[in-house]
């Protein structure tokens, strides 16, 4: 195989007019560069060579009006082939072309066109019908490029169709995630509520503790006027010394006891001759005698026995 350009030698000596014939060259690549400093070139003629892609800065050579590119091995043509928009006369001829670029649609000066010998995609093959003359191939350049105008519609209702589906989807996944997020506010806002109530709740009872411990000193100063102006006021607690005065009347009271059993033994028993109880009479009638006379001591002893 030859490369791009290598047998065509100089295409400038090759060019005859605004025609650039490199048919039979053997080539397997174009020489797009070459073509490129070449704007004059309007008609090329690429066909009979070993041609199985065209690279994709070939679309570039837009001031190409007649291509032929029959007889090679092309699989297929360029996406971006529509932008050799000044194209007018297309020879596709045997080569192994099984459908078309969609951009295809945008050829829209094409007038002449051939796709016979090619195993072209059942629909595609039935649009285009034969190519045996002009007439012919002029309506196939108009009936392929209206049914690449419909895929071209179809293929972009179906691009605005899923990027519809997919606004949607986007729709969707943006409001689960707003309603999540607004779901995890209202959540963050509760907590807070539900923080701050429970410090106000501690705040209140720390308050009502220091109250309650405020008043209790003076809740035990005011208990001592409250229990003696109720109903039943308390006694006094015995005093020592009113004891001690018990037990000394009592003694006094035995002692008492005592010496009158002793008087009256002295006095009206059998006892009064003995010495002892002589002298107990002389005390007896002594003290009464005394008595008498003594108004400060029957004070006293009426005292005493008042009490």
């Amino acid at each position: 195989m030859t490369k791009a350009g290598s047998k065509g030698g100089n295409l400038r000596d090759k060019l005859d007019g605004n025609e650039l014939d490199l048919s039979l060259s053997d080539l397997n690549e174009v020489p797009v560069k070459e073509l490129a400093a070449l704007p004059k070139a309007t008609v090329l003629d690429l066909s009979c060579n070993k041609l199985s892609t065209l690279p994709s800065d070939f679309c570039g050579l837009t001031h190409l009006v007649k291509l032929d590119l029959s007889k090679n091995k092309l699989q297929q043509l360029p996406a971006d082939f529509g932008r050799l928009v000044n194209l007018q006369h297309l020879d596709l001829l045997n080569n192994k072309l099984v459908t078309l670029p969609v951009s295809f649609a945008q050829l829209k000066n094409l007038k002449w066109l051939d796709l016979k010998d090619n195993p072209l995609d059942p629909v595609l093959a039935k649009v285009a019908g034969d190519c045996l003359d002009e007439k012919q191939c002029k309506q196939c350049a108009n009936k392929v490029l209206q049914h690449m105008k419909a895929v071209q519609a179809d293929q972009e209702r179906e691009r605005q169709r899923r990027l519809e589906v997919e606004r949607e989807a986007e729709k969707k996944r943006e409001a689960k995630q707003q309603a999540k997020e607004a779901k995890e506010r209202e959540l963050r806002k509760r907590e807070k509520a539900e923080e701050k109530e429970r410090r106000r709740k501690e705040y209140d009872a720390q308050k009502a503790s220091k109250r309650e411990q405020e008043k209790k000193p003076k809740k035990e100063t005011n208990q001592a006027p409250k229990s003696k102006s109720g109903s039943r006021p308390r006694k006094p607690p015995p005093r020592k010394h009113n004891r001690s005065w018990v037990v000394l009347k009592v003694l006094l009271l035995l002692l008492l006891l005592c010496v009158a059993g002793g008087l009256v033994a002295c006095r009206m028993t059998g006892l009064q001759q003995q010495p002892l109880c002589n002298s107990v009479n002389t005390i007896y009638d002594n003290a009464v005698q005394g008595l008498r006379h003594h108004e400060i001591l029957q004070w006293v002893l009426q005292t005493d026995s008042q009490q």
